[in-house]
């Protein structure tokens, strides 16, 4: 069970982006990394990604030990917004599509956003010349699709509640659990509250559930994890660290600019999160075998990959073992 990994500090999840609706990638980055060792697996929440992963999985040939998790999101959240280019302001100097890590910006006319590959990061808006980049909330009826995706057979359900609006965030948390009774995981960072803020949040949320089992997602810096950098991770393991302190009945999970150097640094901290959640920098470094045409059929490459992926989650898993 998810718990039982959790509860051994054995478990890594693999964020394929809440915004990533590409579901040939999803497809493959979820069997490389569960040939690799990855047991819990992140998603965009839409169906036909998550049937893409279940595909992943069984590429992969392991059926036990592996978890799906759908995350969705809230007004506000840069998790779930996509990039949107003004063609009337756009001069094609092609910047963004230079800084995109998601290869998410195609040139036609000028240059557009594919939308199913944007995950919005953000960073083809900062580094436009000419302002002609804004980014949209890509809300969903909860009511609507909850019930879809739960009937596809979910371990966890993750709600990135990176909003102010603690109405909307009470009502949406409220809806999550009407819909499903198990595993619930809350992401959250320190960029818009303050730390007391942010305990009083997590602490109402867990009003009601039952110790344990609840996860919270200590985001550092979301979608920033692009550097294999001390640095880098920082934000993670001091967020983690703020939870860990609380004492509340949770588990902890850092992400956000994590790398192989979070747990490394968080052990150093005197920080020991029950799980490592990496997206950015996961995707990257097998980023050149994502685009083979023939990855889930080619052993060689596919192996390599493999070895890739493995590594990261070794040093990893490592670092979390108690002493």
């Amino acid at each position: 069970m998810l718990k039982d990994l959790l509860d051994a500090k054995k478990c890594f999840k693999l964020v394929c982006g809440a915004g990533n609706e590409d579901a040939m990638e999803v497809e493959r980055l979820v069997t490389i990394y569960s040939k690799a060792g990855c047991n819990f697996f992140d998603v965009c929440a839409k169906p036909e990604i998550v049937d893409a992963a279940k595909r992943g999985l069984a590429n992969a040939g392991i059926a036990e030990d592996r978890y799906l998790c759908v995350s969705v999101g809230i007004d506000g959240d840069p998790h779930i917004t996509k990039a949107v280019i003004d063609q009337e302001k756009c001069v094609k100097c092609g910047k963004c599509k230079l800084v995109c890590p998601h290869d998410a910006i195609i040139e036609l006319d000028k240059y557009k956003v594919k939308k199913a590959r944007c995950i919005g990061c953000g960073l083809c808006l900062k580094n436009c010349p000419k302002g002609a980049i804004y980014t949209e909330s890509q809300l969903m009826d909860y009511d609507q699709m909850l019930p879809k995706l739960v009937d596809k057979g979910l371990d966890c359900i993750e709600f990135h509640a990176i909003s102010d609006d603690e109405f909307d965030v009470d009502k949406k948390w409220e809806q999550i659990q009407e819909h499903f009774g198990g595993m619930l995981c809350i992401s959250l960072d320190r960029s818009g509250l303050g730390d007391k803020k942010l305990l009083s949040r997590v602490e109402r949320m867990l009003k009601g559930r039952e110790p344990y089992s609840t996860i919270i997602q200590a985001d550092g810096v979301a979608m920033s994890g692009n550097n294999d950098e001390y640095g880098t991770t920082l934000q993670a393991v001091a967020t983690a660290q703020l939870f860990q302190n609380s004492k509340l009945p949770l588990y902890i999970m850092m992400s956000g600019g994590t790398n192989t150097k979070s747990t490394e640094l968080a052990k150093l901290c005197g920080v020991r999160p029950h799980c490592l959640a990496v997206g950015s920098y996961a995707r990257k470094i097998v980023k050149d075998y994502l685009i083979m045409d023939d990855i889930l059929t080619n052993e060689v490459k596919m192996a390599e990959a493999v070895a890739i992926a493995k590594t990261l989650i070794d040093i990893s898993l490592e670092n979390m073992k108690d002493d």
